[in-house]
């Protein structure tokens, strides 16, 4: 019987990882598909992509796939026969990371859902069949620079921050399902506009696209293969970049640079900065933008608290954090989840 689970430790698959020495591709896809069996879907991908030594997350719903992966360089062409040999995945567009070394992930892991993306959406009419026109790179440096047209940022405001297009209108808020009704509320006096919406890979612009003209808009286009396949475009047939700052990823990363525009700033003492770290203590685990010098200061902590706690033995940490259900614990600004200074808390 095959295995279908990981049955190793995280930290020796970490080592493991470590010690490999062929590089590895970092690749992001998704497709919205039916699939009537998503366990039996998912057992069977397992099995395969296991064999390759493909690591990273991958999320399977009756409406599709979502995954975010790592693949050897001398089995890419395997992984990508494999996926190309089911028929509904055969021509996939693959988006491979930019700006990366291959150590994003360690383990597989695949789940089944409800949804690839979350969306709150109850509607039964609604469908992913009628969604917006894709538009690539070029297109969409065209339709920014006309002024009937409206960018909208699909992403959260930890994403947003970092970098985004120019002009691009954020939806202020922390999860999809909410950042839908919110963008046709938004939208409603720019209704005979183009409306172009992007994400960091796609799945989600997409799906807001289709949710878009199920709610009366007409124009609407969605960037193809996000941020990530913009970069792509934009690098490879030396187009201007409206892009600005660094993609937002969801991996060990944290973000892929895709111009050299800072434009967050560090949330302790408010120098340019736009690298993400998520605070050292496992008690709280904050994700936060921290400069170098700051990230000295409190030992990668968000706090002068957490940095004491982070110092204290191990054990002692792990009475401290027992029971604690840190949530979405993320730096945002637009709700003052915590204060607008960080540190001396």
């Amino acid at each position: 019987m095959a295995v279908l689970h990981n049955r190793v430790s995280q930290k020796e698959l970490k080592q493991l990882l470590l010690e490999e020495k062929e590089p590895r591709k970092t690749i992001s896809f998704y497709r919205y598909f039916f699939i009537e069996d998503p366990q039996q879907f998912r057992d069977e991908l397992y099995k395969a992509l296991n064999t390759i030594k493909v690591f990273g997350r991958i999320y399977v719903a009756s409406e599709g796939i979502n995954a975010q992966v790592s693949v050897p360089e001398s089995n890419f062409e395997a992984f990508r026969s494999y996926l190309y040999s089911i028929p509904p995945l055969n021509n996939l567009r693959l988006n491979i990371a930019v700006d990366d070394d291959g150590k994003s992930f360690w383990v597989l892991k695949i789940k089944v859902r409800d949804k690839i993306v979350a969306d709150g959406i109850t509607d039964p009419d609604f469908s992913m069949s009628v969604k917006g026109k894709y538009v690539d790179a070029e297109g969409l440096n065209k339709l920014a620079n006309d002024p009937d047209t409206v960018v909208i940022d699909m992403r959260n405001h930890y994403e947003f921050e970092v970098g985004h297009f120019e002009n691009a209108i954020e939806i202020p808020s922390d999860t999809f399902r909410e950042q839908l009704p919110m963008a046709v509320d938004m939208m409603k006096e720019h209704k005979d506009k183009n409306i172009i919406m992007y994400c960091t890979g796609g799945i989600r612009c997409e799906k807001a696209s289709a949710y878009m003209l199920h709610s009366g808009f007409k124009n609407v286009f969605h960037l193809e293969g996000g941020i990530i396949n913009y970069a792509k475009q934009v690098k490879e047939q030396g187009l201007e970049s409206k892009f600005i700052g660094k993609n937002f990823v969801f991996d060990d990363r944290l973000g892929e640079r895709i111009t050299s525009d800072i434009i967050a700033r560090c949330h302790q003492c408010g120098e340019p900065c736009d690298d993400h770290t998520n605070c050292k203590n496992d008690g709280c685990h904050l994700l936060f933008i921290q400069c170098k010098k700051c990230a000295e200061k409190y030992s990668g902590c968000c706090s002068t608290v957490c940095q004491e706690v982070y110092q204290m033995p191990e054990e002692e940490q792990k009475a401290l954090r027992k029971g604690i259900d840190k949530g979405q614990h993320i730096f945002n600004k637009a709700k003052a989840r915590v204060r607008p200074r960080l540190g001396e808390v």
